[in-house]
């Protein structure tokens, strides 16, 4: 198990603090990156639940924020997260169409953030390693 995918989890199974999806993987690339973990939080704090509103999964917001710390956003990099999440998840990116998505397939909620999440801290590693190999 990743470094990244290993604190993700321990933030998700937080019974001290609440991490919302933004957060859990946001802040794992950040530490890396010279941003203290409070801040990291604080940054993505209004992310999580498609930024309060149902839209863009708080996830992949965390993803393109660590992408971005990282100095990794290039516009390969950001379409390959979208287009990654698109193809596992029927062409779904928003908060409330994915959990729609996964309560029509009987899932709960929990386990689809979660889930989210790590599949999220996959990809942004992947893309972390593909660059690193230039």
């Amino acid at each position: 198990m990743s470094k990244y995918l290993e604190e993700a989890k321990t933030f998700r199974n937080s019974q001290e603090r609440h991490y919302n999806c933004a957060q859990s993987v946001l802040i794992p690339f950040a530490k890396e990156a010279g941003l203290d973990e409070e801040k990291a939080y604080k940054i993505a704090s209004g992310f999580g639940s498609g930024m309060k509103t149902g839209k863009v999964c708080g996830a992949i917001t965390g993803g393109a924020m660590a992408l971005g710390l990282l100095g990794l956003d290039t516009p390969d990099n950001m379409q390959a997260l979208f287009r990654e999440v698109r193809q596992r998840h029927e062409d779904q990116t928003d908060c409330k169409d994915l959990l729609a998505l996964n309560a029509k397939k009987g899932g709960e909620k929990g386990p689809h953030c979660d889930n989210m999440v790590y599949e999220v801290i996959s990809i942004v590693e992947g893309l972390v390693n593909k660059s690193s190999q230039v």
